[in-house]
Parts: structure tokens; sequence; C-alpha cells
């Protein structure tokens, strides 16, 4: 009897063909880790290398905030002066209201003709704004800024005639000149002048500056490189030995190459912070010279801070700029790096 049960129990037993169980199975052992173990497995590498990377700075604190230091004062040189010039860009005023045409109006304008005029000469195109100022608020003003009161109040008669100031949209030269011609044959209007010479003094100077910062800047971030890159070179020397064993074991360039390019990447974030203090700390010290100068000649005017905007500018190209000198340094002696 349990010779007729056994070929049951072994059909029970035995798997059939159609059971997916052993290829489930066998595809699952087949398969790789997933995306999830993968992704964990790369951020835990790169969290270890910025660990290692900040460790090691943190064993020699004084030679690294030396270094940040050096190249904080090479980014705040460029940045600084891009600051001061557009400080002096602001202090020229506004370049539309310092292209200003002045219509100098006939003696027998009246102030309601003066006052029509500058409101037809607002609908103009290419006019911005029109500001009339009749014969006695002109002389009250030069009065004021001549220093000629007394000597000004035994004249007759005022010989100051009524003046429109034209603000015009847009500083170009030959549009301009079209503008105050077509302004000068207008009734009323005795002459039209336009003086355009301080304007173009003034951009000429801004636009000297802004070359000479870029040439400053080119150099300055070439020094960088080099600065950051010797830096880099350094480390890798005093773990060349290191480096060697984890290539003799299989590590790839990347991996080697990673703690290095953080190392280059916190030394111009560190940079980049010391810069920022420097540039705020500079024009808050300077500022007070300034406020001090224009108050002499009757100003408000003060330089403007570090904008929000342009440090963190700063920040970033720091950080950028230590990154590619790590690369820079770390792909020139990567073949150096090979075990023998």
């Amino acid at each position: 009897m349990s010779a007729t049960r056994s070929p049951k129990v072994a059909e029970r037993v035995a798997p059939k063909a159609s059971d997916p169980q052993p290829q489930k199975k066998k595809r699952n052992d087949d398969d790789g880790p997933d995306f999830s173990t993968l992704l964990r497995a790369w951020i835990e590498s790169h969290r270890a290398s910025l660990l290692d990377s900040l460790r090691r700075l943190g064993k020699q604190p004084i030679g690294s905030f030396f270094t940040c230091m050096v190249m904080a004062v090479a980014l705040s040189l460029p940045m600084g002066l891009s600051l001061l010039l557009s400080n002096v860009e602001r202090l020229g005023g506004s370049w539309q209201r310092a292209a200003q045409i002045s219509l100098y109006l006939q003696m027998d304008a009246s102030p309601g003709e003066g006052q029509a005029l500058s409101e037809q000469i607002k609908a103009m195109p290419g006019v911005a704004e029109a500001e009339y100022i009749g014969r006695e608020q002109a002389l009250e003003e030069f009065q004021q800024q001549s220093g000629l009161g007394d000597a000004l109040k035994e004249l007759p008669e005022n010989p100051l005639p009524g003046v429109v100031l034209v603000t015009p949209n847009e500083v170009d030269k030959p549009a301009l000149e079209a503008l105050r011609q077509r302004l000068s044959e207008l009734p009323k209007v005795q002459q039209a002048q336009l003086d355009l010479v301080w304007v173009e003094r003034l951009a000429a100077i801004l636009k000297l500056g802004d070359r000479f910062v870029f040439g400053l800047t080119v150099l300055l971030v070439s020094a960088l490189l080099l600065v950051i890159g010797n830096t880099i070179r350094l480390h890798i020397e005093n773990r060349r030995t290191e480096i060697e064993v984890i290539k003799l074991v299989g590590g790839t360039d990347s991996y080697v190459r990673r703690p290095f390019l953080y190392m280059g990447a916190l030394y111009g974030f560190g940079a980049g912070i010391l810069s920022w203090g420097v540039l705020a700390f500079g024009l808050d010290w300077l500022n007070d010279a300034v406020v001090g100068l224009a108050g002499l000649y009757g100003s408000d005017f003060s330089l403007a801070g570090v904008p929000v905007a342009d440090g963190l500018s700063l920040l970033l190209g720091a950080v950028l700029l230590g990154y590619i000198g790590a690369w820079i340094a770390v792909a020139r002696h990567l073949r150096e790096l090979a075990p023998k």
C-alpha cells in the first residue's frame, strides 16, 4: 500500500514544470542592487568625502584660514572696484536727467504760455518729462546758488528768461540732436541748449573703469586658480601613498578625485564668506568719509553696501573657482597617482 502511495507523494513533492517560483527566485538572485540602494551608496560616499575634507581642513586651521584669506583678498579687489564704479555711476545721476535739453524762452513769454508749451512738449515722442521754470523762480534759484543775491536785487528788472527743462527717454546723441532741433523750432523758444560733453566724458571714464576691472578680474582669477591648485597639489602629495593603495585595490579616478574637489569647494566657500565680510566692512568704513565730503557740497550721497544678489554671486563664484582649481590640479596629477 505504501508502494501505491509513493508515486502520488513524489508527485506532490516534486515541483511542476509550470511552477514559476524557482524561476522567480532565480531572476531575483540575478538582479543587481536597486536604484534606492545605489542612491544611498552614492550619497554616503559623498557624505564621507565631505566629512573627510572638513576633518583634514580642521587639522590645519591656521593654514586653511590664511589660504582662504589670500583668496578673499584677491576676490575683494575686482568686486570692490566694480561696486565703487556702480556708486560713481549713481553719483552721476540718471543718464536721462544728465542729458536734459534747456529751452530758453523769449522774454515776452508769459507763465501761461510757458506752462502750455511744457504740456505740449510732454506729449511729443522721445520726451520723458518737461518742467517749466518761470522767470521769478529762475532768478530766486540763481540768487541762492551764485551767492550774488544782494547784487542781483539792485538790477532794474529780471534779466533771466523762463526755461523749460526737457528730459529725454534715452541718451542717444543723434536722436537728441534731432529732438533739440525740433524743439528749437517751437514758438516762443529763443534757444535750445544741449550739453552732452560731460556725459560723454563720464561714460568714457566708466567704460575705461569697466575694462580695467575686467582685466584685473582675469588676472586675479588666474592667480586664484594657481593658489588653489598649488594647495590641492600639496594635499595630494601628503596622501600619495594612501591614494596609490586605493587605486591598487580598484578605486576609480572619480573616487580618488572626490575628496579634493570638496576640499577646493570648501576653500572657495570660506574665501567667499571672508570676501563678503571684507567688502561690507570696507565700504562701511569708507562711507563715513564719503558722507562727510558729500555734506560739504550739500549732498546726501552715501555709498551703497554690498547687495545681497552680488554677495551671493560672489560666494557662488568663489565656490566654483575652488572647485575648478581643484579639478585642474587633480587631473594634472592623476596619472602620477597610478600604483607602481
